[in-house]
């Protein structure tokens, strides 16, 4: 998924089991990021980052979603006991990780295995990617994804 290509659609629910469809966002900004699992120390800290600048992302009129393969009732769990205010979206059967790009083969420990690709997307309110990022790493991402956001908002 490059700069400038049409987003896939999808509808997902969140953790409270309410859909979201990206085709509802037309018109704004989206951040979408997928992660490996709830509950895991890096994913913990990319949704606590994300979530401390939330805020500001809906200042700068974006709406943040975080994708995994984890069910809605996981999510709750996970956003309660470490306080994410980020809407959490359930893909239980990978095929919006697919059409992003974010599944696919990594390395652990010297382990190849398939799975979630720590990737992230800024969608534009024209619904194209405007940015992407693959092979994330948790810490600080999330202010780089804003400092993306308020750049492309300049012009």
């Amino acid at each position: 998924m490059k700069p400038g290509t049409p987003a896939p659609d999808f509808t997902l629910p969140d953790q409270d089991g309410r859909p979201v469809s990206l085709s509802d966002w037309k018109g704004k900004w989206t951040v979408l990021y997928f992660y490996p699992k709830d509950n895991t120390p890096g994913c913990t800290l990319e949704g606590q980052e994300f979530t401390a600048l939330l805020p500001r992302f809906s200042e700068a009129g974006a709406e943040v979603f975080g994708v995994s393969r984890d069910s809605g009732k996981i999510h709750c769990g996970f956003a309660q006991r470490y306080g994410l205010a980020v809407r959490l979206l359930s893909d239980t059967d990978h095929a919006v990780h697919a059409a992003y790009g974010a599944w696919g083969v990594k390395k652990r420990f010297g382990i190849s295995s398939e799975g979630a690709l720590r990737t992230t997307f800024l969608i534009g309110p024209d619904l194209r990617i405007a940015a992407a990022w693959t092979a994330v790493k948790a810490v600080g991402h999330a202010q780089e994804v804003l400092m993306k956001l308020s750049d492309l908002k300049k012009g």
